[in-house]
């Protein structure tokens, strides 16, 4: 009997002590299975290529596969939406982009909300825009653009890839600033845009670096100003829009990874972690930082204090111009 009531006792501390019990299963530590990157575009850009770069490189560093899923349209908006409503565990976060900061303003409605519904991880980097024109164009520098965009209100056209996108703002900051009314053609895409612009069918466009540069350099457009705060290092001999004469002309296309609010914090500083340690990696930098991308990293708090004042600058922007979503 004695034995008996040992064993009995042993076997309840083994069903105490077992890493499942009757209605559950005991947490396991994270990561314990493939991390989805929701990349709110279509395949080859910017935002895509970051992701699968990136995803690959924390998937070495966190043990588990990293797999990007594109779900493109609207802006963005299908993709954040998705990461929005998926299960706040840290296996789905979505690299988000400007258009989640600038979507709120520019629809009446979202089925999402970008300060409420997300968990900042990391503020991965940017890259600086550069307004370029046709050679054909006879714009000779920014201050000839502004002077010629005033004497001809409306005669000058500007192309872009989407209402809210870096490529459109610019624009719309440009003229906020300097009061030249240049007009905005829309495109699906940049790269249709750029096209126009290379063919002379509008006379310029801000466009990200990496895509516009090497028609630069092929005589194709010209390099009239970029839009960071300092020159960028890929067109060292290129004046930023604030030394050609716009005062606190700056943007860049941006990159952020997001995931579900309620994410564990202990989950999102492991990320967080892990995405500072991929972006420090030379492998990482040597693919991405000759595309124009300037890496940031830093804390979660800080990558929410950014989205939230670019929330309130664009919002500012958008309101005041009437800008609404096509």
């Amino acid at each position: 009997m004695k034995r008996f009531r040992t064993f009995a006792f042993a076997a309840a501390v083994g069903v105490a002590c077992a890493p499942w019990v009757a209605g559950g299963v005991a947490a396991q530590p994270f990561p314990s299975k493939p991390i989805r990157i929701i990349a709110p575009v279509p395949p080859g850009g910017g935002v895509d290529i970051l992701s699968r770069t990136l995803g690959q490189k924390v998937g070495e560093l966190l043990g588990q596969p990293v797999v990007v899923e594109n779900k493109p349209g609207g802006n963005g908006n299908i993709g954040f939406d998705l990461a929005a409503k998926s299960p706040p565990d840290g296996y789905t976060l979505v690299m988000s982009y400007s258009a989640v900061a600038t979507n709120v303003s520019l629809h009446d409605k979202l089925p999402y909300d970008p300060e409420k519904d997300f968990a900042p991880v990391v503020f991965v980097g940017y890259i600086p825009l550069i307004l370029v024109t046709n050679p054909e164009s006879g714009i000779t520098s920014v201050k000839d653009l502004i002077a010629k965009a005033k004497a001809k209100p409306g005669a000058i056209q500007y192309a872009h890839g989407g209402t809210g996108a870096g490529a459109h703002l610019s624009g719309e900051l440009f003229r906020h600033l300097t009061g030249a009314q240049v007009e905005p053609i829309s495109y699906k895409g940049n790269a249709p845009a750029l096209t126009d612009v290379i063919a002379g069918h509008v006379p310029i466009m801000w466009d990200t670096i990496n895509t516009s540069l090497p028609q630069v350099k092929a005589g194709k457009l010209k390099a009239l100003a970029t839009t960071g705060r300092q020159r960028s290092p890929l067109a060292p001999d290129v004046p930023t829009m604030i030394e050609a004469g716009v005062p606190d002309f700056e943007i860049s296309a941006w990159y952020m990874i997001l995931a579900p609010k309620k994410t564990p914090p202990d989950v999102v500083q492991k990320l967080n972690a892990a995405v500072n340690q991929a972006i420090k990696d030379p492998e990482v930098a040597g693919k991405l930082v000759p595309q124009g991308v300037d890496f940031v990293g830093g804390t979660p708090t800080q990558a929410d204090e950014f989205l939230r004042s670019e929330i309130d600058r664009w919002g500012k922007l958008i309101k005041a111009n009437g800008i609404r979503a096509e």
